[in-house]
């Protein structure tokens, strides 16, 4: 069995985009500028956000974080979001969600530039990458690609099944993975927490994407030797042997599946790392588009 080391492979790809980076300021060119808006004090988000400030300070990036207090209004923020859009100096950035309940998601996202959504995620954008169109591809399901392309995991022809129906994960993978692409040229099903006879689905999977949201829900009696597991999720479960009383968990029973994976992605050190090099690397995408 072995491990997709998702926190190599992110640092790989940013000395990759730092290089490029150099490059670009010895040319005298402009470097990418990342803006990223939190609204609240949701400890997930402000971790997820932190750490892709941090990314960018390494590789030589600008970034911009604009912290809202969680009383914000819907009309702030899209009075926020239309500044960035009109912005000449932001190349990309990106909404943390989940937003606070007076805030309607589908409003805010569709209010982002295509342009400038390096998440991904607008509607012009999720079209494009459904016709196979030049784009931004959606953060995790990018990163996921990119890391079995780097594995060199084969795919093409292979029974993958995809555990979730999200828009920001489950669906978009499914679409990628049944692509002519690297990574891509599989078979590929879509399965969630209604699907009937699920269990006999993901036995006869060679790959299994888990986003399904539900802690430990895909077990080692699940699948078959040999599976490629790359699970999306993480969880905090209680755990009174650690001393912050939880430890994380992905969607995978790791110690029953992993006993029959060929190779295996963990949680944390997984997908989490390759979504935030994603999102750098489309940046990176935004900044030259804009040098064209």
């Amino acid at each position: 069995m072995i491990i997709l080391d998702g926190k190599k492979v992110s640092n790989d790809i940013k000395d990759e985009i730092a290089e490029h980076v150099k490059s670009m300021v010895s040319k005298g060119e402009k470097v990418p500028h990342l803006a990223a808006i939190l609204v609240g004090s949701d400890g997930a988000s402000m971790t997820y956000v932190n750490a892709k400030v941090k990314a960018c300070q390494r590789i030589g990036f600008n970034s911009t974080l604009i912290d809202l207090p969680d009383y914000t209004s819907e009309e702030e923020l899209l009075e926020k979001i239309h500044n960035l859009n009109t912005n000449d100096d932001i190349d990309g950035f990106i909404v943390q969600l989940p937003l606070p309940d007076q805030i309607d998601e589908q409003k805010i996202l569709m209010a982002i530039d295509p342009d400038k959504d390096v998440d991904g995620f607008h509607p012009v954008n999720v079209g494009r990458m459904a016709l196979d169109l030049p784009t931004f591809l959606p953060a995790t399901p990018y990163g996921i690609m990119e890391l079995l392309e780097r594995y060199q995991i084969e795919t093409s022809g292979k029974n993958v099944v995809v555990l979730g129906r999200s828009h920001i994960v489950g669906r978009p993978m499914s679409i990628l993975m049944s692509q002519k692409r690297k990574a891509g040229d599989a078979t590929v099903t879509v399965v969630h927490s209604r699907s009937k006879n699920l269990e006999d689905i993901t036995k006869e999977a060679d790959i299994i994407v888990a986003a399904i949201g539900i802690s430990e829900f895909l077990t080692g009696d699940m699948v078959k030797e040999d599976v490629v597991i790359i699970d999306v999720g993480i969880t905090r479960v209680p755990d009174a042997t650690k001393k912050n009383g939880y430890r994380l968990a992905g969607d995978v029973h790791f110690e029953s599946v992993s006993q029959k994976a060929s190779y295996i992605t963990p949680v944390p050190g997984g997908v989490g790392p390759m979504t935030i090099a994603m999102l750098l690397k489309n940046t990176l995408l935004a900044r030259e588009r804009h040098n064209k």
